[in-house]
């Protein structure tokens, strides 16, 4: 419960998964300090560990994606920040575009809420936000030179 609550942010009363977002930032610091190849091991680790314990929780507690799960929260937004620079701006952008695709939800970000149940269920939603987030944030890279 401890791992999939983010610590227990996931029981602050207002807004859970926007707290767990930004438990996703001293993370991905931590992350930046091993080499590229670590990073990404990091983040597989990190994306099954999200599953094992989303899931877990979620039958402890005995009700679908309850928001205080939160470690879906921690992996999409590892995802999303993959490759940005370390700058304050660029991060917060990640954070309003990640927040947004993970509130609104666009096909297929909606997919895995609907048809799959568990940790899976719980975590791929979150997973193609950020998706979604690191496709935008790299475009603007590419495109617009930010």
């Amino acid at each position: 419960m401890a791992i999939a609550t983010g610590g227990f942010i996931g029981y602050l009363p207002k807004a859970p998964g926007t707290w767990g977002t930004l438990i996703a930032f001293p993370i991905h610091f931590l992350l930046c300090m091993l080499s590229p190849g670590g990073y990404i091991i990091g983040l597989v680790l990190i994306f099954f560990l999200s599953i094992i314990t989303a899931g877990s929780a979620e039958k402890i507690i005995d009700r679908k994606d309850p928001g205080v799960i939160v470690i879906d929260e921690v992996i999409g937004m590892l995802i999303a920040l993959i490759g940005a620079p370390a700058n304050p701006l660029v991060w917060f952008i990640a954070f309003l575009l990640f927040r947004f695709f993970d509130i609104i939800k666009p096909f297929p970000v909606n997919w895995p809420d609907q048809h799959l149940n568990g940790g899976y269920g719980i975590v791929l939603d979150d997973v193609f936000a950020g998706i979604y987030t690191l496709l935008i944030l790299q475009a603007g890279y590419l495109l617009l030179g930010i």
